[in-house]
């Protein structure tokens, strides 16, 4: 299903519908401040092994991120000091992932993965969806490393062509960009920058 959410203004119904797919299990294509990505409840054990097999990845070791509406509810997932709260309060919401070391209260198919990727995309949709949800949606790119076909991950009517068989709704939230976040490791004693993207990182 495409369904149309404009990040100006969107529409309490239609993120309510979204939502309601993501509580039954659903995955969904959703747009945030950098490329579409694919997401579902990161608590659903299904949806999320659904789509570790989707992009050929073991659910325990793979580096899948969390997008969260706010910072508010970190700490429920990963340790942060004041210095890591600090540097993400400067950048977020924005084109970011940190790294951080996760803890105990990861859901149960995470509990062996040592740390988590947060984001807090600049975008209202995504941003929307999880505050509706009521906790994170787990993050991975719609594009293949493999695949080099660029407009099957930036138009949304490709996407839906392309993922109809994996994703119960795509929505279109107009075109996306090519830049992925960048990712900032703070597990250590000073954070790095594993990958430059989007996101110029402000200390």
């Amino acid at each position: 299903m495409l369904i149309r959410i404009y990040e100006e203004n969107p529409n309490q119904r239609e993120v309510d519908k979204v939502v309601q797919f993501l509580r039954d299990g659903g995955l969904i294509v959703y747009p945030t401040d950098t490329i579409y990505g694919l997401g579902c409840d990161i608590f659903n054990a299904k949806a999320v092994e659904k789509i570790c097999r989707y992009k050929k990845i073991d659910p325990r070791k793979a580096n899948l991120s969390f997008i969260c509406y706010d910072l508010s509810n970190i700490s429920e997932y990963a340790k942060v000091d004041n210095q890591t709260f600090k540097l993400m309060k400067k950048n977020l919401p924005g084109a970011f992932t940190f790294i951080l070391n996760g803890n105990s209260n990861l859901p149960k198919l995470f509990r062996n993965k040592k740390t988590v990727g947060i984001r807090v995309p600049d975008n209202n949709v995504i941003r929307e969806l999880v505050k509706g949800l009521g906790n994170p949606i787990l993050s991975t790119s719609v594009k293949d490393d493999d695949d080099d076909i660029l407009e099957y991950f930036t138009d949304p009517e490709l996407i839906h062509e392309r993922l109809s068989n994996i994703a119960d709704v795509v929505i279109d939230s107009g075109f996306g960009e090519l830049d992925p976040s960048t990712i900032v490791d703070c597990t250590g004693d000073e954070p790095v920058i594993v990958r430059q993207g989007k996101g110029v990182l402000e200390f």
